[in-house]
């Protein structure tokens, strides 16, 4: 069967459109994959069984709505051309949109329509998301006309994936039929995320770490201003931003402004591989979302790539992870806050057993929530969609939606 996933991002580092295609590229099938590319990245590559082609070039510098709209469409059209070019050619058996935006999936129309199946893949809820990034009322024109976008878009598809279980209750009350969707989180892939041989403690220095996208509702700022409260009781504390996103230059003026440029490093964005490797060598995980944001049912993955790692993990507390994890997996701070985040932080630099008791805990928790567990789930779908007589079936799906971890 051939297969492409179709995504507005970096497919290097984006680990969620990477576990579906090279899933999919595993078991036989050939995949596809229409991302972004960074300047000077290949346009064709092929990554782990997957043929990457990034047929848009991005730098993440976009200053309002108008600019962002203008390169979602370019990378519509663009996509749009290839799929249709190529489904005349070799027909694909499934295309795997991925979402923001939501109106993607209308490139696949020729290919819908002769044939190849649709999933729309929602990683973020985009009326809230948007809302979020531009700072728009929830009663806007804007936010009323993307709830209708949602809609139509869901409809469009065969079946619509959402990346989480509030989500997924949010978009059956607004936006698609009970059947035709199915909540799966971001597990980690433990091929790369995974415990690594543990080295010497370095006395000289504790690392704190976030990897992952740049923006406003992923309290970074909560978390370089808890590192200036920190370094006055343990100075040989560190932390390290991984990834790139609209907040990047607010970051390095604040890491100026507090006199913190030798312990805020921002490494900008690494592939996957890479970001696991960094992720080996720190002693905590940081996720400062905010709860008075979108990123309060944002769902992080990176909670569950630390704990793969043996990575003890401290996190806001927010609707979404309160609703997967509790205290004995997650040390919580209150969202918002660098005083409690910087408290919190001493604590756990101070008492070594409470982190062995977090990765303890987490090890047990993600040995039953790994994409090597979850993923036949995944396959299945697609089973069930290419060749109904070969899938689960609908209730069995919307079974697994309803479940919680």
């Amino acid at each position: 069967m051939n297969v492409c996933m179709v995504a507005y991002s970096f497919y290097d580092s984006d680990n969620r459109v990477r576990r579906y295609a090279e899933s999919l590229a595993q078991r036989g099938e050939y995949v596809e994959a229409l991302s972004l590319r960074r300047p000077g990245q290949a346009a064709y590559e092929i990554v782990r069984g997957v043929h990457v082609h990034r047929i848009q070039e991005r730098v993440v510098n976009e200053r309002g709505p108008l600019s962002y709209l203008i390169r979602l469409l370019l990378f519509f059209f663009r996509s749009a051309f290839f799929l249709t070019k190529t489904h005349l050619r070799r027909p694909y058996g499934l295309i795997h949109v991925h979402s923001v935006p939501d109106f993607q999936v209308f490139a696949t129309l020729l290919p819908r329509f002769t044939g190849a199946k649709i999933i729309l893949d929602i990683h973020d809820i985009v009326p809230e998301f948007y809302a979020s990034k531009f700072g728009v009322s929830e009663q806007s024109l804007a936010f009323r006309l993307l709830l209708l976008v949602e809609k139509l878009s869901c409809s469009f598809a065969h079946h619509v994936i959402i990346a989480n279980h509030i989500w997924y209750e949010k978009l059956l009350n607004r936006s698609v039929k009970t059947g035709h969707c199915t909540a799966m989180i971001n597990y980690p892939d433990c091929s790369i995320f995974y415990r690594r041989p543990e080295a010497a403690p370095d006395p000289s220095r504790f690392v704190l770490c976030y990897p992952g996208t740049l923006n406003w509702h992923q309290g970074l700022d909560v978390a370089v201003r808890a590192l200036a409260i920190v370094r006055e009781t343990v100075p040989h504390a560190q932390l390290w931003i991984v990834g790139d996103g609209a907040e990047r230059d607010n970051l390095k003026r604040l890491v100026h402004e507090l006199g913190l440029a030798d312990t805020v490093l921002l490494r900008g964005l690494v592939p996957i591989e890479g970001v696991a490797t960094i992720m080996s060598s720190v002693d905590l995980g940081v996720v400062p979302k905010r709860s008075n944001s979108f990123g309060n049912e944002a769902f992080s993955t990176k909670i569950m790539e630390f704990m793969a790692m043996g990575v003890p993990v401290l996190a806001s507390e927010t609707r979404i992870d309160r609703y997967y994890f509790d205290g004995e997996l997650v040390r919580f701070f209150q969202s918002g806050s660098p005083e409690d985040m910087a408290v919190k932080i001493i604590e756990l630099i101070d008492n070594l057993p409470d982190r062995q008791a977090l990765i303890a805990k987490a090890n047990a928790f993600i040995a039953q929530n790994s994409w090597d567990v979850k993923k036949v789930d995944y396959l299945s779908l697609v089973d069930h969609l290419v060749s109904p007589t070969l899938g689960a079936g609908e209730s069995a799906t919307e079974d697994r939606s309803r479940a919680a971890l």
